[in-house]
């Protein structure tokens, strides 16, 4: 039998390859990870941590004015300081980077620092961007590298940032303009919108959040709107230029032009597995280059494995640590005492879109879920919720079950308002256990709060 280096190698430090990291230490194997930048990967670093510290700041500014029909008197207009928001990030991503090390460290895994690449099933190159070029070997090697943004090329497309860039711009943008509808689009025009600046978010599409409920998409955009968002469907950019100043001037499908301070294209994600040798060693991808993986994440050549966002089966933190846990389980064995993890049921994940107001959602849209049971129930409402009966904000939320007519199991669940993703989580737990509309009618509430919305909802508005 082989002597290797470790039992488990992995490519990234990201969610996902931290934890796979830690809990196969934690079952007895050798582990050694390699990253080439800070650990955390895109969520603690680009991702979900600084864009939700951010979206915090963002409804301040929302906070500041509403406290008036509540009595508050604030003295002089508040204003942002960009410098104080981006150093206070800065510094709780380099603790987040911390805690990471830490992880590795306390469960005796070897941590490297470096660009890693195949060279064959058990064989892996590690080379630092100053030092020796290290080679290891392992039984098993897990991909986990994770996505990158992606920018087509255009006359101008040098000119614009990708969403890595904007949590760290120099200057506070007046005018920013967004490219693409999808949820990370739409989550940073809210932001950005919400810190001060005006901003126009354009898509070539006829409805932003593609994939979504269709009403929930149509709700979204009709809020962001009436906040101030300026979104403009249908349209795409023909080319971009530099004024003078530093300012960019957009051509766009329709002749028309737009001026802005920034320009982010949030047109999308590509598995982030350049270097990585993939064809060299067989590893099959996908036509859009992600790794083809079977249920066992195991790739096209035996002891290679991927996971997470490199995979593509939903590019959600949550998703690759189960994933992760699922893989430890199945090449170590489960912990002991403990029943093995997985399969993965993805199509009970709950999302949350941090647009404002947010959106929250569990299982199938209402769409699909007519598509798979034909006959299906609907129930939701939406309303003006209590806060803003003294606020003065305009701002509605909705609510919505969507209910297989032949079991009453409710089969998608979605909302759009203030903490949707709080609220949705619990609910999700409902729907793994397969809960019917009769148990949420049994249900007692909680009042006032819109949670209880999800349990009172009794009128069928449309089948």
């Amino acid at each position: 039998m082989p002597d290797f280096d470790y039992d488990l190698f992995i490519i990234g430090g990201g969610s996902g390859g931290v934890r796979a990291a830690r809990f196969a230490s934690q079952r007895g194997a050798r582990v050694g990870l390699a990253e080439s930048g800070r650990m955390g990967g895109t969520c603690v670093n680009v991702g979900c941590i600084p864009k939700k510290l951010y979206s915090f700041a963002a409804h301040y500014a929302e906070s500041f004015a509403e406290s008036r029909g509540f009595g508050w008197q604030l003295p002089g207009q508040p204003t942002l300081d960009w410098a104080t928001l981006k150093a206070n990030r800065a510094t709780e991503i380099t603790r987040l980077n911390g805690i990471y090390e830490g992880i590795i460290a306390g469960a005796g895994a070897d941590r490297l620092q470096g660009h890693a690449s195949l060279v064959d099933a058990h064989t892996v190159r590690v080379q630092a961007e100053a030092g020796p070029e290290r080679t290891v070997t392992a039984r098993h090697i897990l991909i986990a590298t994770g996505g990158r943004p992606f920018v087509p090329q255009f006359p101008g497309s040098d000119l614009v940032v990708v969403s890595d860039e904007m949590f760290d711009l120099p200057t506070f943008p007046q005018r920013l303009v967004v490219v693409g509808g999808g949820y990370i689009g739409c989550e940073m025009a809210s932001i950005f919108h919400g810190l001060g600046a005006t901003v126009t978010l354009i898509y070539r599409g006829e409805q932003v959040l593609r994939g979504f409920d269709e009403e929930v998409r149509g709700f979204t955009a009709a809020e962001m709107r009436k906040a101030g968002v300026d979104i403009r469907t249908g349209t795409d950019v023909q080319s971009i230029e530099a004024l003078p100043g530093g300012a960019r001037r957009l051509l766009l499908s329709d002749g028309s032009t737009l001026d802005a301070d920034v320009v982010l294209y949030a047109t999308g994600r590509h598995p982030n597995v350049e270097g990585l040798n993939l064809q060299g060693v067989g590893v099959r991808q996908t036509k859009n280059g992600h790794i083809e993986v079977d249920e066992h994440f195991a790739t096209s050549v035996p002891g290679i494995y991927a996971l997470g966002d490199a995979v593509g089966r939903k590019d959600l933190t949550p998703v690759a640590l189960a994933e992760a846990m699922a893989l430890v389980d199945h090449l170590f064995g489960p912990a002991l005492g403990k029943p093995a993890h997985g399969p993965i049921d993805y199509e009970l994940v709950p999302t949350a879109v941090f647009t404002h107001p947010p959106i929250g959602t569990v299982g199938l849209s209402e769409e699909a879920a007519r598509e798979r049971h034909g006959a299906v129930r609907v129930f939701r409402s939406d309303f003006r919720p209590l806060r803003h009966t003294l606020s003065g904000s305009a701002e509605r939320t909705l609510v919505k079950l969507v209910v297989d007519s032949a079991t009453d199991r409710v089969v998608g669940l979605h909302m759009v308002g203030a903490d949707a993703g709080e609220i949705v989580q619990g609910f999700a737990v409902a729907l793994q256990c397969g809960a019917t509309k009769a148990q949420f009618d049994r249900t007692i509430g909680i009042h006032p709060t819109t949670a209880e919305e999800f349990v009172t909802l009794r009128e069928v508005s449309r089948t």
